[in-house]
């Protein structure tokens, strides 16, 4: 099940909504997937709470327009914006013998292949000093492209991929503010865009991309305005 762009709300929305699909689902569809290019958001992750410098790296995101929300994945800070391509995929079954590894062995081959066919020599593996740094980041021309985070519970999985299209710019200056506050180490040089690769690309036709690659054909459905109505 495909949801539409009404799913929309802002930032903390966002955030919120995959939790609550895993939780709750849709109907009677085990594999929900909402495909969206939000408004500018800083992820921070549990653990960035943690860190004495939280507050300060919230408050510089937000001089850089971006609205700082927790998200419930692993990882660390993370941003997106208008630029980006969200993949949120939510998986409702019992996890008898959960196996995240392969979760994320699939999607970044899955990723990895549709960028390749839209021109760009798309890596699996992360870069050096790169922002969330993970195994099966996803790199081109040695800047981070492509990053994952899941969360798995009795009910699922929700997996989110974050595919930077456009704008890497405006990510890094946010990114690098941020991430000086939170101690971590950090090479801003690693923040990259499709774009910046594949010169021309637009958000619309990564979308179209992220669409055939999850063989997604139907139309989209709305979102139940009593499950919206729960998020606030």
């Amino acid at each position: 099940m495909l949801l539409g762009d009404d799913a929309a709300g802002g930032p903390a929305h966002d955030v919120a909504l995959g939790p609550l699909l895993l939780r709750q689902g849709l109907g009677e569809a085990r594999d929900i997937l909402r495909i969206y290019s939000p408004e500018p958001t800083a992820a921070f992750s549990r653990r960035d709470t943690l860190r004495p410098g939280h507050e300060r790296a919230a408050a510089a995101v937000r001089r850089f327009g971006f609205v700082p929300v927790v998200r419930p994945q692993g990882g660390s800070l993370a941003a997106y914006h208008r630029g980006s391509v969200v993949v949120d995929h939510v998986h409702r079954a019992e996890q008898r013998s959960p196996d995240p590894v392969e979760r994320f062995q699939r999607f970044a081959a899955l990723h990895a292949e549709l960028l390749s066919r839209l021109g760009a020599d798309a890596r699996i593996g992360p870069v050096p000093g790169e922002y969330c740094p993970g195994e099966y980041s996803i790199n081109a021309g040695g800047m981070k492209i492509v990053g994952s985070a899941q969360r798995v519970t009795r009910d699922g999985w929700l997996f989110s991929t974050v595919i930077q299209v456009t704008g890497a710019a405006r990510l890094r200056e946010a990114l690098t503010a941020a991430y000086r506050e939170l101690g971590y180490d950090f090479e801003s040089a690693t923040v990259g865009a499709l774009e910046d690769v594949v010169p021309g690309v637009t958000v619309s036709a990564v979308t179209a991309a992220v669409r055939a690659a999850y063989g997604l054909s139907g139309p989209a459905v709305s979102l139940p305005a009593a499950l919206r109505a729960t998020i606030g």
